[in-house]
């Protein structure tokens, strides 16, 4: 078995203050970043996946659903896109960044590609990579997508639920409901 830690989009836009800000952003980011560096021993790599819009196209709305739309959020070049300091060093010392959604909606890591243009899924495959747990925001949307496709790509999942932040009560719950369904193991 090797495990990597895969650390979902802890961007200034999803954190409060940000743009599309989730509650209890901020603090999930300073427990990422701590437990990433008192349980760095448990993993052979650590990765980070960012959401990265150039035109995504009608995933951005000024008058969004907050379903399939949204406001504009974790724009290149711009502040919103930049990981919180609080997981500044750990990002630093990441492996790889997968930036996902340049041109389009894209809620799964497994959607993005790092700088040589390798997927999630092939690069966890190079390195060995058996066994996977997510961390990070949303809960219910990025992190949700991540994990159930590292389960539909041959991954061990494995969600921590305390480094992770929900958009929702509810939204929240289905996605934890939908881990269930899919093997994807909760802690």
């Amino acid at each position: 078995m090797t495990r990597a830690l895969v650390v979902v989009d802890v961007q200034n836009d999803f954190c409060e203050g940000g743009s599309l800000a989730v509650a209890g952003g901020i603090a999930v980011a300073e427990r990422i970043a701590a437990y990433a560096v008192g349980h760095a021993g448990d993993y052979a790599q650590i990765v980070a996946t960012a959401d990265w819009h150039i035109d995504p196209g009608d995933h951005w709305s000024s008058d969004p659903d907050f379903v399939h739309s949204w406001p504009v959020h974790c724009q290149v070049g711009t502040p919103g896109a930049d990981f919180r300091v609080e997981v500044q060093p750990v990002i630093a010392n990441a492996a790889a960044i997968f930036r996902k959604g340049q041109y389009e909606a894209a809620y799964s890591g497994f959607e993005g590609a790092a700088d040589d243009g390798s997927t999630l899924a092939d690069w966890l495959r190079r390195h060995d990579v058996t066994d996977v747990d997510v961390v990070g925001i949303a809960t219910d949307y990025c992190v949700r997508a991540t994990a159930l496709d590292a389960a539909t790509s041959g991954f061990t999942a494995r969600v921590l639920t305390e480094l992770t932040a929900g958009v929702a009560p509810e939204s929240t719950q289905r996605a934890l409901d939908d881990f269930a369904a899919a093997g994807v193991e909760v802690a």
